[in-house]
């Protein structure tokens, strides 16, 4: 019918438009030689890399959760502030044990996050040291284990950092790295104020008019985020005329 013909062409129409599905992502076993990866990956930590603000922990972390580290063996699943337990996010944990792993060559990660408080800062690094990746490794470990035990880390917005990431996070990362910024990865909620948008327009490269590659996830970040991510990065490289 005219009818049953209509929803066929708009039901193509809509998938067609969806670029980006679970089926065309990029996973960790279809990666190819012709991906390009990031230099440096940098996190968010509230409502991005794990699922709670630090501003609205009551406590520095005073207890461990122990679980199932997706599928490697059990350890630190989580940390207690008060009665709230912080955790890596799925996609966080999946992101972490991925580039323990190696399967980025050449990739380093940091973080970028305007905690409130020194206190919420405090909490945030203490949990850092205590969330493990794979069993044994905790996320500051592997922070560590790519900068050399150097703390190349922008955790908050005492001076000289700010609540704007694109005028103090970033361009001290890229100082403290020496990674230029069209060669940076970038996850963060956005839901305080879009410094996705901010760090994309603020940091770029004279020479290439590149900046960094962002990808928001105001739900935390999940696995398709971190797929799209690092599809979105090496597509913009393959795109871009040097």
């Amino acid at each position: 019918s005219v009818l049953a013909r209509s929803a066929f062409i708009a039901t193509q129409a809509l998938r067609s438009s969806q670029r980006y599905t679970p089926n065309t992502l990029t996973t960790a076993s279809t990666l190819s030689m012709s991906s390009i990866f990031p230099e440096l990956c940098v996190f968010d930590l509230d409502a991005c890399l794990w699922d709670q603000e630090m501003f609205e922990m009551p406590s520095m972390p005073s207890s461990t959760v122990m679980g199932d580290l997706n599928g490697r063996g059990e350890g630190v699943a989580g940390v207690m502030s008060g009665r709230n337990k912080i955790s890596l996010n799925k996609g966080s944990l999946i992101a972490l044990q991925e580039h323990s792993d190696g399967k980025y060559p050449g990739m380093k990660v940091a973080l970028a996050s305007s905690a409130d408080t020194p206190k919420a800062e405090k909490i945030g690094r203490a949990a850092l040291k205590m969330l493990e990746v794979v069993p044994g490794q905790t996320v500051w470990d592997l922070l560590m284990r790519d900068w050399e035990g150097t703390d190349v880390n922008q955790i908050g917005r005492q001076p000289p950092l700010s609540s704007n990431k694109a005028k103090s996070h970033f361009p001290m990362l890229k100082k403290a790295t020496g990674i230029r910024y069209d060669k940076m990865l970038f996850f963060d909620d956005c839901n305080w104020g879009d410094h996705c948008g901010m760090v994309a327009a603020a940091c770029k490269e004279d020479d290439t008019s590149l900046g960094v590659t962002t990808v928001r996830t105001p739900y935390g970040l999940g696995e398709k985020e971190w797929r799209l991510g690092i599809q979105r990065y090496s597509e913009v490289q393959q795109n871009a005329t040097y």
